[in-house]
């Protein structure tokens, strides 16, 4: 009788902890859409397991800002744009919103870029492709439930597996592998900078902190939620990272071994079927397709929510197209530009990539400064204002992160600057 006493409260524990989880994994996977996961197989290739010490600062960062995010979600039961209107005014937020349109359509355009990419792998044309990737994430939202949504999100947030597994089909050197995590091993040349800045920054979008607050709250989670959500953001910012590594693992152990040198994600997949096996090959490339539908649908919706709670306008998935025209909208809006873009005979998209950067890079420093004004807001958080310890850390974070991006938006647009 006692041994069932004891374990029924771990049971609720988790039962508890099973129905908050979602929006701390999901947001954090999206962030290794198809140009993170470019990036990482770029640096495995080019510098081998070196810049695998960045990666525990990249967790830490990323937990540090998603678990405030979440907890001005859970306090205050409003979005993060619903805060800044009433924190700067309409006219800042309307500014904010602007520069984040922009951005997330230029970052939907690279994750159909992603879907055409993986297809290609397989022989599939982009003309096929590309239509039915935007048709399947626009009725996933239209038609489907807040529930049913996040439950199909988590299960592709599990696909990022297979990055894990191709990581152990390349057998890398292990020793090796954890070494490079403690020892730091920096290099002073121009690329190794650029990526490095490339892979942190990359870590912390303005749009992450916009959706994962808006799904909490459209999720419904209440304080007595906040321990678990804090878990569910960890699980999900270590799960992020983790995959990362193992597709700098698999490209360093196979491609930088070689002296192979690569471009895009699409290069490292094609690349590693001689060196890795047909295996690693295939689930390279089911990981770049599931990165680039998941944040093809993401992306687009943490839009239409910033929109909406930024002027008023009724939203969340599981209402209708009538009860929220706007909301969903936007989001079909975006998709289809968004698609409709890559379906069209543009030699490059390097320069919009380069924008979406930039104008992230411009609003990063915006959004944290905000949010610590906001968190720290006792009106607003009462007893769950960040501590010192925790402002102190943040602050670091943050100085840090408004550097790297400086760097990493000059280094882009004024390449002479760092060569």
């Amino acid at each position: 009788m006692r041994l069932q006493q004891r374990t029924r409260p771990l049971r609720l524990r988790i039962a508890l902890l099973l129905a908050v989880v979602g929006p701390g994994i999901i947001t954090a996977n999206v962030d290794n859409d198809a140009g993170g996961i470019t990036t990482y197989s770029v640096a495995g290739a080019h510098f081998g397991y070196s810049m695998l010490w960045i990666m525990p600062l990249v967790a830490l960062a990323l937990i540090l800002v998603q678990e405030m995010s979440a907890r001005l979600g859970i306090v205050t039961g409003k979005g993060l744009a619903d805060l800044i209107r009433e924190s700067l005014g309409v006219r800042w937020t309307a500014l904010i919103i602007g520069i984040m349109l922009i951005a997330n359509l230029a970052n939907t355009v690279s994750e159909f870029a992603g879907v055409a990419a993986s297809m290609e792998l397989f022989g599939v044309s982009k003309y096929l492709s590309v239509p039915v990737a935007a048709v399947l994430v626009w009725f996933l939202m239209v038609k489907g439930s807040y529930a049913r949504v996040e439950r199909i999100f988590l299960v592709a947030s599990a696909i990022f597996l297979t990055y894990i597994v191709s990581g152990v089909l390349a057998h890398p050197d292990w020793q090796q592998v954890a070494h490079s995590f403690v020892s730091p091993s920096f290099q002073w040349n121009t690329q190794y900078l650029v990526l490095a800045v490339t892979i942190i920054g990359t870590t912390i979008a303005p749009w992450m902190q916009f959706y994962q607050q808006a799904s909490i709250v459209d999720k419904g989670l209440k304080i007595v939620d906040i321990a678990y959500e804090r878990i569910d953001v960890i699980i999900g910012s270590l799960f992020a990272v983790v995959v990362a590594c193992f597709i700098m693992i698999a490209c360093a152990s196979t491609l930088f071994t070689h002296g192979i040198r690569i471009e895009s994600a699409q290069d490292a997949a094609m690349a590693l079927e001689p060196l890795a096996g047909r295996y690693a090959y295939v689930l390279f490339a089911i990981g770049l397709l599931n990165a680039s539908v998941f944040s093809a649908a993401i992306l687009p919706l943490s839009t239409a929510y910033v929109v909406c709670e930024a002027f008023g306008w009724e939203m969340g998935v599981s209402r209708s197209m009538r009860e929220a025209p706007v909301f969903f909208g936007i989001y079909t809006a975006l998709i289809v530009v968004g698609a409709a873009i890559i379906l069209a005979p543009i030699e490059s998209l390097i320069r919009t990539m380069l924008a979406s950067q930039t104008l992230n890079g411009v609003l990063l420093p915006v959004i944290l400064l905000v949010m610590l004004r906001l968190v720290n807001d006792r009106r607003l958080m009462g007893r769950f204002t960040n501590g010192r310890i925790f402002n102190a850390v943040m602050a670091v974070v943050t100085v840090v992160l408004i550097g790297l991006t400086v760097i990493l938006v000059l280094s882009s647009w004024f390449p002479s600057l760092f060569g």
